[in-house]
């Protein structure tokens, strides 16, 4: 279910929502209201079968900002064990859960176990619309960091071993001069390296290379 979208929730395209309870006009009011801010929307009655069909579309749903509303209390796999399911799976995604019981310790578990909200049936239309703005905001940033990590990794990882090497001396605070009398090197075979280290890595300042190197997986460096 889609409409025409809203520049609340215009940050990427096609934001996602998938919508888990097993009662249907629940599952259809839920539809019907995020339709009414442009988001498309995917029904489900059952966790296992919510589960099933992201992992069959795991590239889709990777590239897509989205996020869950998860009903806690359902026939069969309930929301806490869906939710533990996914971290299993590695799947990630924010979790806004909905229940009609106002079970305090069922809440702190799912918020201690990452849930990104958790609403208390009957909830207020607006309630669920920040919730859900709430969440997307969270998976966009979420994106985003990956995204960084993954092009600095690669980065990195086009780094020949000799230039590895350089990068721990310069960000260590090495100057030139000493580095070339620990390589055995001249000051000018030092300077070409390191320039063509910074281009590698697209740092245009050694402010920019000392973060870079600091973000990296120590069993990297």
């Amino acid at each position: 279910m889609s409409s025409s979208k809203s520049e609340d929730y215009d940050m990427e395209s096609s934001p996602l929502v998938y919508v888990v309870d097993d009662d249907i006009s629940v599952r259809e009011s839920v539809a019907d209201l995020l339709a009414t801010v442009g988001l498309e929307v995917r029904l489900f009655n059952s966790a296992t079968e919510m589960i099933d069909v992201l992992m069959k579309n795991a590239d889709q749903a990777a590239a897509l900002p989205s996020c869950l509303i998860l009903d806690i209390r359902m026939p069969g796999i309930g929301g806490l064990e869906a939710q533990e399911r996914l971290a299993k799976l590695q799947v990630y995604i924010p979790i806004v859960f909905m229940t009609a019981h106002g079970d305090i310790a069922m809440t702190v578990k799912a918020m201690k176990s990452g849930a990104h909200n958790f609403l208390s049936k009957p909830f207020r239309d607006q309630d669920m619309l920040d919730a859900v703005r709430s969440a997307m905001v969270h998976d966009r940033a979420r994106r985003e960091s990956e995204r960084g990590r993954r092009e600095l990794r690669e980065r990195y990882e086009s780094l020949t071993a000799h230039e590895r090497k350089l990068l721990s001396m310069v960000t260590g605070g090495m100057m030139n001069k000493q580095i070339a009398a620990k390589l055995n090197l001249s000051e000018i075979t030092i300077k070409v390296h390191r320039g063509q280290l910074m281009r590698k890595m697209k740092a245009n300042t050694l402010v920019e290379l000392v973060k870079m190197e600091t973000r990296l997986p120590k069993s990297d460096r």
